[in-house]
This record gives C-alpha cells, sequence and structure tokens, in this order.
C-alpha cells in the first residue's frame, strides 16, 4: 500500500470520526480541543459539498449527507489510483 492510500484511509478515518463526536455534547475541555481539530481537518472538503448537497428533512431535522459523500467519493480517487 503507498503513502497516498494510507492518508486516504486516514483521512476517511477522520471523518468517521468528526461525524460520531458532532453527535455527542461536548462536556469537557479535552473533547472542545478534539471538536476543534475535526473540525479544521474535514471542513475544506465538507464545506463544498454542503454548498452543493441538499439536505433532506426526515422528522423535521435535515441530514447532512456531505460526510458520506465524501467517504464515497475517497474510496473512489483511492480505487482509481
Amino acid at each position: 500500500m503507498t503513502l497516498v492510500h494510507t492518508l486516504i484511509y486516514l483521512y476517511i478515518w477522520i471523518l468517521v470520526l468528526a461525524a460520531l463526536v458532532s453527535w455527542f455534547p461536548s462536556s469537557s475541555a479535552g473533547w472542545d480541543s478534539t471538536r476543534r481539530f475535526l473540525g479544521r481537518a474535514t471542513e475544506p472538503v465538507l464545506r463544498p459539498l454542503r454548498r452543493i448537497l441538499p439536505r433532506p428533512r426526515l422528522g423535521g431535522v435535515g441530514i447532512d449527507l456531505s460526510v458520506l459523500v465524501a467517504i464515497i467519493l475517497l474510496e473512489f480517487i483511492n480505487r482509481l489510483i
């Protein structure tokens, strides 16, 4: 496995972790710093996707599908190279 493949898989795990952390309220300074780091690491990829993708409504709540789309795109790119 090349370095590029490893970095793509690492970034996919960062996306998954950021999505999971966003579901829970932050209760300590440790979570706040982790949340800020994950936000800075993922927003450059997710922000353009959020502008493009519509937010489907489920029970009055908008669902953010940008993480799922980003993971699918990264997997597609990873298989191409």
